[in-house]
């Protein structure tokens, strides 16, 4: 019975894995919330309410739709987002840029020192990253920049601050904490203004980790995204914790929800990204209980002030 259950999943598993693939090649065709409804069905096995949402994915497909603002894509572009987190909270906490190129072309990889991160400005995951300059295929990596920096990110989830980005390649720095050798992710859950969890992915070359803590350092029993694992030990809080939650909240203001993410290098905060919808508001909870308290947290703005959905 075992077996006949598991091949059912199996059978199960890969018509919606064929459907999210056929979706996704004729997005285009599709409306924002036509796209959306179809998505969030097959990524979360039930109908999006978009008429009263309650649970934390159903806002945030909502503020997709509705909450669209043209500062939102200065805040995503890779370049422009440090010029509007410097302008809130210093030049201090910006991770130095190397370089801007609008084609892999011009990367002068010469120039550039022993170690570098690229990444495109445009989208969420065009990364590389180069520990020793001498081991990087620079032809290849152009390639992989070509391939990218074709892509409108925005088709993808319908995340619409995404959708007029100029595609482009930052150079930055590369940092290292010395006590760990990675890079720890502090990830703030803001809404509002207000920092309510900080989220911490490790294991990034491992085994990832993620875990919630809350503002006296408590460790939260629940999994969001809901597949990924908790650390093996609690983490320490960083030595700067207390200022990243104040830094979170300056960002945060004025966004219904918006997670700002910090690392701590060596003891030092550094600005990581700000992100609309973590997981594009389909990553799930585990327990599902958790959806609905996040939810609750977000306060959706008036409908007669949102933007259009077309």
């Amino acid at each position: 019975m075992n077996r006949v259950k598991k091949l059912f999943h199996a059978l199960l598993y890969d018509r919606n894995k064929i459907k999210l693939l056929l979706l996704y090649k004729f997005s285009k065709f599709y409306s924002d919330e036509k796209f959306l409804r179809k998505l969030y069905r097959l990524r979360m096995g039930k109908e999006l309410d978009l008429g009263n949402p309650q649970t934390f994915s159903e806002k945030l497909q909502w503020l997709k739709l509705h909450n669209r603002k043209p500062e939102d894509s200065q805040m995503v572009d890779k370049v422009e987002a440090k010029k509007y987190v410097a302008n809130i909270i210093g030049e201090e906490y910006i991770i130095p840029t190397l370089g801007v190129y609008n084609t892999p072309d011009e990367i002068d990889f010469d120039a550039l020192p022993d170690q570098f991160v690229l990444k495109c400005t445009h989208d969420s995951g065009g990364l590389v990253v180069c520990k020793d300059k001498h081991n990087l295929d620079f032809v290849k990596t152009r390639e992989r920049f070509k391939k990218w920096l074709k892509t409108n990110y925005y088709y993808q989830n319908r995340e619409w601050p995404y959708k007029n980005v100029r595609p482009r390649i930052i150079a930055e720095q590369y940092m290292e904490d010395e006590n760990d050798r990675e890079l720890k992710d502090y990830k703030f859950f803001c809404f509002d203004g207000e920092p309510k969890l900080c989220q911490i992915i490790a294991g990034r070359q491992t085994t990832m980790t993620i875990d919630f803590y809350d503002k006296d350092w408590i460790h939260q029993d629940f999994h969001e995204p809901r597949k990924y694992p908790f650390a093996k030990e609690q983490h320490l809080p960083p030595k700067e914790y207390e200022k990243m939650w104040k830094l979170a909240s300056k960002l945060s203001q004025g966004h219904p929800f918006i997670r700002v993410d910090f690392y701590d290098i060596n003891g030092e905060v550094f600005f990581g990204e700000l992100t609309f919808f973590p997981t594009s508001g389909m990553g799930g909870f585990d327990p599902e209980v958790w959806d609905y308290i996040f939810g609750d947290w977000i306060k959706l703005p008036n409908t007669s002030n949102a933007a259009s959905s077309q």
